[in-house]
Order: structure tokens, then C-alpha cells, then sequence
């Protein structure tokens, strides 16, 4: 999966357009994007739109933080709905997620259900910074870890985060954290959403930079922004044709630790590499 559209859960006409648009999946939201007074109507909503026929995106569900005490409601609400995944906003480490996890175990077994994935928000806050490389094994559940900026310049009192030019360093720092625990912890690494919504090469090069750095998907909040996120996680003919090389190569001598390729040596890091170009390339788009 490489692009994920957030959706207003109290929008079922937002909602109709994007199942028949071209995001990967879509992530119906019952956190920011639903007023205190409509989160209940808007769990309905959400459990109608799970119910439709999936024949199209898979439906993620962010669910309110652990800190508001509304995490349960929204879990009782939709499980029985059978989402594809939870997205689990300010997950401030391990501890939190294996507290949802818990929950998940709970209604996966009441109603007969596989295990749930998660996409754990995990740079709202500032104390999830220092927890970001402790996600491995920390339960099977854990799909993605996406970073956050919106959040993060509230928590920290910045002035702004620099998202039109380039974020800014506190930011940055972040998003790399963010990166290298999701490798760390043998997940995806999902970036974060751009904010500019007027200016589609900001989102343009969010999405070609976060590819190049070891992404593997991208969120968005506006459907004009899919299609370029879409173009820069999928791999070009040139490099579906390298991979290709490199994968018949150590094919052919199974226990070479070097192989040579037009002219280069290729060791077992290019292998991986390549098999991640492969698996961007299939058409689950890398569905756990």
C-alpha cells in the first residue's frame, strides 16, 4: 500500500468519492476530523461505510487517543465490522500499542476475527521521540509506524514546522526517528500527510524524498494529492529491470556473496534492496 487518504467519519460523501478514487487505502477518521459532540454518531457512520462492499481501497480506522478514554468506544463500535487495520493516533511507545493490541486481542476473539493491523502514530507527542526505537516485537499486530507534524509543533510550542520549504529541524528529527524504527522494528514506514494543499510540487517532492530515504507509503488528506504519491512509491521500469538483474543473479549462484552486474559488484544488501523494489511492485502494493 503506498498511499493512505484520510476520510471525515462523519462524512459518508466524502467517503464515496475516495472509495472510487485511486488511494490504496483510506483511513476513516473518528479522531481530528470529528467535532466532541459527533463522535458517536460518527462511530455509526464509520461502521456503515466498513459495511459497504470492499471492492476498492483497504479501510483503515484512526481511532481516538488512549488519553481521551473514547479508544474502547470506537473499537466497540467497528470491530464487529471487520476493519482492515486500526491507526492508533499519539502512540507515545510500546506500551501504548500493546494496550490496543490487548483490546484488539479481546474483540478478535469475541468475534472470530484475524489479527488486526496497526499503523501506530508514533511523533505526536514529545516522549514519543525517545520510545521509537523500542517497537520490535512488540506485538504481531504492529503493520506501520507513521510520524506526525501537526501534533508534534503543538507539543513542543513551535511557531510553525516548516512544512512549505522544507520541515524544520525538530521535524526532521522526527521523521527520521520515525524511519529508523520502523526498519528497526521490520514494519513500514508511512510519512506523513502535506499540509499544503495549493502547491501540489510540495507534495510532489515530500513524496519523491520520503521514497528515496527507505519509505514505504505515504498519508495524504486531499484526494487531488494521491496521484503523486502514488507515482513516487511505485517503482519505474528501470528499477523493476535492475531488481530483476540482481535477484536472477544471486538466483543463479545461491551462495555467492558478491556478484557482478554491467560492470559492478553487487553484494547482499542490493538483494534486499531489490526484493523491496519487487514487493512495492506487487499487487497487494506490500499488504501484510
Amino acid at each position: 500500500m503506498r498511499s493512505f487518504l484520510f476520510v471525515p467519519g462523519d462524512s459518508e460523501k466524502k467517503f464515496a468519492k475516495a472509495r472510487t478514487g485511486d488511494a490504496d487505502a483510506l483511513i476513516l477518521d473518528l479522531e481530528d476530523s470529528v467535532a466532541a459532540p459527533a463522535k458517536a454518531a460518527a462511530r455509526q457512520t464509520v461502521a456503515a461505510m466498513l459495511d459497504a462492499p470492499r471492492e476498492g481501497p483497504a479501510l483503515f480506522v484512526r481511532v481516538n487517543a488512549l488519553d481521551t478514554g473514547l479508544t474502547l468506544d470506537d473499537l466497540a463500535a467497528i470491530m464487529l465490522h471487520r476493519p482492515d487495520g486500526i491507526t492508533l493516533p499519539k502512540c507515545e511507545g510500546p506500551e501504548d500499542l500493546r494496550r490496543v493490541a490487548h483490546y484488539l486481542a479481546a474483540f478478535e476473539a469475541a468475534h472470530g476475527l484475524p489479527p488486526t493491523r496497526i499503523i501506530a502514530i508514533a511523533t505526536e507527542t514529545a516522549a514519543s521521540l525517545f520510545t521509537l526505537g523500542a517497537y520490535k516485537d512488540c506485538d504481531e499486530r504492529l503493520w506501520g509506524l507513521m510520524w506526525g507534524a501537526e501534533d508534534l509543533a503543538a507539543a513542543l510550542g513551535a511557531r510553525e514546522n516548516g512544512a512549505r520549504q522544507g520541515f524544520h529541524e525538530p521535524f526532521r528529527l522526527a521523521r527520521n526517528l520515525c524511519l529508523a524504527g520502523a526498519a528497526a522494528a521490520g514494519v513500514v514506514a508511512v510519512d506523513t500527510i502535506c499540509a499544503v494543499l495549493d502547491d501540489l510540487s510540495v507534495v510532489e517532492r515530500e513524496a519523491a524524498e520520503a521514497r528515496r530515504d527507505g519509505f514505504g507509503a505515504k498519508a495524504v488528506i486531499h484526494p487531488k494529492h494521491v496521484a503523486a504519491v502514488n507515482a513516487a512509491f511505485t517503482p519505474t521500469e528501470a528499477e523493476l529491470a535492475w531488481a530483476r538483474k540482481v535477484l536472477d543473479a544471486f538466483a543463479a549462484d545461491p551462495d555467492a556473496g558478491v556478484v557482478r552486474i554491467d560492470g559492478q559488484m553487487i553484494d547482499k544488501p542490493h538483494e534486499r534492496a531489490a526484493r523491496k523494489i519487487m514487493d512495492a511492485a506487487a499487487p497487494d502494493r506490500g499488504e501484510a
